[in-house]
């Protein structure tokens, strides 16, 4: 089976899971979303890393993640890597995410790096 098969199944599970009707973690949210490229366990070896020119940013790195605003993770992922003059490889999701989850997922990315421990 090739990995981007994989991938698909990966969200299409997570995606359509039953609690659908509740709102997603900053967690499921990160696995669904950003885990191809900066690994489940946020530390930038994600499954498509091996197609990367550029390694995507360790999350789990607690000096580098302590020096990003909250402001700052909120606009790269909305607006992408070039909002904040980083890699284009990083994609903007103003057109999938809504602000809300955004701030999940920023909320998460402090517990991978500053509490090291899952939601």
């Amino acid at each position: 089976m090739t990995k981007l098969v994989r991938v698909m199944i990966t969200l299409t599970y997570l995606l359509s899971s039953p609690t659908q009707a509740e709102p997603m973690s900053g967690k499921k949210l990160y696995q669904a979303y950003c885990a191809q490229c900066h690994g489940m366990e946020g530390d930038g070896y994600g499954i498509n890393v091996e197609f990367m020119e550029v390694l995507p940013r360790d999350h789990t790195d607690t000096e580098e993640m302590v020096t990003r605003t909250d402001e700052d993770l909120f606009k790269v992922i909305k607006f992408g890597g070039k909002s904040i003059d980083k890699s284009v490889l990083m994609p903007n999701w103003d057109g999938i995410l809504t602000d809300n989850e955004i701030d999940l997922l920023v909320a998460y990315l402090r517990v991978l790096c500053c509490e090291q421990e899952g939601e």
